[in-house]
């Protein structure tokens, strides 16, 4: 299972830190997992925020968090993360954490077997 973490409300320009864990057998095979960042406004699709290799070495991002968020990872702490900088209100929307059977980068959501519960990050102007 993964149980994403650290949404709230928060002023634009202001940051926030997106943790997910991985427990069970997540956790078990969590270090050689590629792993992402999803968001998701109602009514619109599921979309790609970020994504990592399994040893960090390889780092994805969606244009329009480019520069402003940095996906990161603790393999002994089976635990991903998502800092997020200058927030903006277009940032609002639910985001997930995702993993996925081998190695390579993809941003589709279909590409992700395991979905985290999803954690409500709200950006006020």
């Amino acid at each position: 299972q993964l149980q994403a973490s650290g949404g709230g409300l928060v002023q634009a320009g202001g940051s926030l830190r997106l943790s997910c864990a991985a427990s069970g057998r997540t956790a078990s095979n969590f270090a050689m997992s590629w792993m992402a960042w999803f968001r998701q406004i109602p009514g619109k699709e599921r979309e790609f925020v970020a994504s990592i290799s399994w040893s960090g070495g390889y780092r994805y991002y969606a244009d329009s968090v480019k520069g402003r968020f940095t996906i990161s990872r603790d393999n002994a702490e089976n635990t991903m993360y998502l800092q997020m900088n200058s927030l903006e209100p277009e940032d609002t929307a639910v985001y997930y954490c995702a993993a996925k059977d081998g190695i390579g980068h993809k941003t589709e959501p279909v590409e992700y077997r395991y979905w985290g519960q999803g954690t409500l990050v709200t950006v006020s102007s």
